[in-house]
C-alpha cells in the first residue's frame, strides 16, 4: 500500500499504445535486419518545403535566436491571425493566438488552463491516446461519448454524456484515428449544446487540409459574428501535417477571449518560457507554402483512393475515411483480436499496424485523480488503425500483405 500511495498521479496514467507498437517495429528490424513497413505511424513520405529549412538556417546564422514571449513572436502571430481569418473563417487578433512547440504541447497547456478540480471533459469513444493522457494530466475526469455511422459523433450521445460537472467537449475533425469529418449542421448542434450547458469546445484541427469529401469547417468560424464575450471555441492547429514539419514541433492555439488568453499565457510562461525562435521563423516561411499543403493533401488522397478500396471490399473497412491520415479496420470477420492479428502481421510479413484498443481506454479515476484501472472498451478489441500517409509503394505492399494475412487466418477459422 505504501508504494502505491507514493506513486504520483502521472505515474498511474497508462502509456500510449503508439509508443509500444513503435518499439515493437524497431525491435523487429534489429532482430531480422529487414525493414518494417510502418503502417502504424503517421509519418508522411513527403518532406517539408526546402525554404523552411533555409529559414531555420538563416535565423541561426544571423543570430535570430533570442527568447520570444510565451505567446510567440509578434510577426508570426500576426501572420497566423491573417491565415485564420482568410483561410479558416475566424475572427481573431494576434493577442488571442499562441505559438506552441507542436499542437500537442498546445493542447496540453490548453487543458491545464481550463481544468478545475472535479471537472469532466467529454472525449469521443475512439480517440487519440495522447488526448486522454493530456486530459488526465490536467486533472480532468474523462467521459466518453458514443460515435455513430462512419465514427462520426452523435449529438444525442454528447447530450447524454453531459453532467453538471462537465466543463468542455473535445472535437477532432478530421479525426485521428477514424478519419471522420464533421459537417456544419452537426457542429452547430454541438455549439448549441455548449451554449445551453455553458461548456467550452476544444477543436483539434491538425488535419485541416486533409478533407476528401466536402470542405473543412473550422469550428470557431461558427462564432465569427459573435462578440468576444460570447465565444467558447478554442482551436489548435499544427505545421506537422500539412507541411510535413513533424520534427520541427510547431503549432498554435487560438483562444476565444481575453480571459482564456490570460490563463493560457500563465501556463505557457510556467512550462515553455517561449517557443523556439528559429523554428518560428520557419513557420513564417511555411505559411507562404500553400501550394505545398494542397499538393500534399492531393498525394494522401491518392493513397487513400488507390490502396483502401481493397480493404473495404474485403469487409475490413466500412467506408473510406473522409479525411485525415488514418483508417480504422475491423477484424471481426477474420476471427481474431487486434493484438493477435498485429503481432502475426509483424512477425510473418514485416508490417506494423496499431491495435486500436489503446484508442478506446476507459480509465477508472480515484477521488485524488489516480488511475485505478484503464481497460479498453470491449468492442474495440478487433479494431486496428492503419496510416495511409506513407510512401505509396510501401503502402500498397503493406495492404497486400495485410490482406494475405487476413485471408490466411480466415481460411483457418481465425486460428493463428
Amino acid at each position: 500500500m505504501g508504494e502505491i500511495s507514493r506513486t504520483s498521479r502521472a505515474g498511474t496514467i497508462p502509456p500510449s499504445c503508439l509508443h509500444e507498437v513503435f518499439r515493437a517495429a524497431e525491435d523487429r528490424e534489429r532482430a531480422t535486419g529487414r525493414p518494417v513497413i510502418k503502417l502504424h505511424v503517421g509519418e508522411p513520405y513527403f518532406p517539408p518545403p526546402r525554404e523552411v529549412a533555409l529559414a531555420v538556417e538563416h535565423a541561426v546564422h544571423h543570430g535570430q535566436t533570442a527568447y520570444t514571449s510565451a505567446e510567440g513572436m509578434s510577426a508570426l502571430r500576426e501572420a497566423l491571425a491573417v491565415k485564420l481569418e482568410t483561410e479558416n473563417g475566424h475572427r481573431t487578433s494576434p493577442d488571442r493566438v499562441f505559438v506552441t512547440p507542436g499542437s500537442c504541447q498546445g493542447l496540453a497547456a490548453l487543458f491545464q488552463s481550463l481544468a478545475n478540480r472535479g471537472d469532466e471533459l467529454l472525449l469521443p469513444e475512439l480517440h487519440w491516446p495522447i488526448h486522454l493522457q493530456q486530459v488526465l494530466l490536467a486533472g480532468f475526469r474523462p467521459v466518453f461519448y458514443a460515435l455513430g455511422p462512419g465514427y462520426r459523433p452523435r449529438l444525442d450521445a454528447i447530450r447524454a454524456a453531459i453532467t453538471p460537472r462537465t466543463r468542455a467537449v473535445l472535437i477532432n475533425s478530421p479525426a485521428n484515428p477514424t478519419g471522420a469529418v464533421l459537417g456544419t449542421e452537426l457542429m452547430e448542434g454541438i455549439l448549441e449544446l455548449a451554449r445551453e450547458h455553458d461548456l467550452q469546445i476544444i477543436s483539434d484541427e491538425a488535419y485541416e487540409h486533409f478533407v476528401y469529401e466536402g470542405e473543412h469547417v473550422s469550428f470557431a468560424s461558427l462564432e465569427h459574428g459573435l462578440p468576444e464575450r460570447e465565444r467558447r471555441v478554442f482551436s489548435t492547429f499544427t505545421f506537422s501535417k500539412s507541411l510535413a514539419m513533424t520534427g520541427y514541433r510547431l503549432g498554435y492555439v487560438v483562444t476565444p477571449n481575453a480571459a482564456a488568453a490570460h490563463a493560457l499565457r500563465v501556463v505557457q510562461e510556467a512550462s515553455i518560457i517561449g517557443p523556439s525562435t528559429p523554428v518560428q521563423y520557419a513557420g513564417l516561411t511555411a505559411l507562404k507554402a500553400r501550394d505545398s499543403a494542397r499538393e500534399n493533401a492531393r498525394m494522401v488522397r491518392a493513397n487513400r483512393d488507390r490502396a483502401l478500396p481493397a480493404l473495404r471490399d474485403a469487409g475490413l473497412l466500412g467506408e473510406l475515411p473522409q479525411g485525415g491520415w488514418y483508417a480504422v479496420l475491423d477484424l471481426g470477420p477474420v476471427g481474431v483480436d487486434a493484438d493477435t492479428f498485429a503481432a502475426g502481421l509483424l512477425e510473418k510479413y514485416d508490417v506494423g499496424v496499431a491495435p486500436a484498443a489503446g484508442f478506446a481506454l476507459r480509465p477508472v479515476v480515484s477521488d485524488d485523480g489516480r488511475i485505478l484501472s484503464a481497460d479498453p472498451a470491449p468492442d474495440s478489441r478487433t479494431l486496428v488503425r492503419l496510416a495511409f500517409c506513407g510512401d505509396p509503394a510501401e503502402l500498397d505492399t503493406g495492404v497486400e500483405r495485410l490482406l494475405a494475412h487476413a485471408a490466411e487466418l480466415r481460411s483457418r477459422g481465425g486460428d493463428p
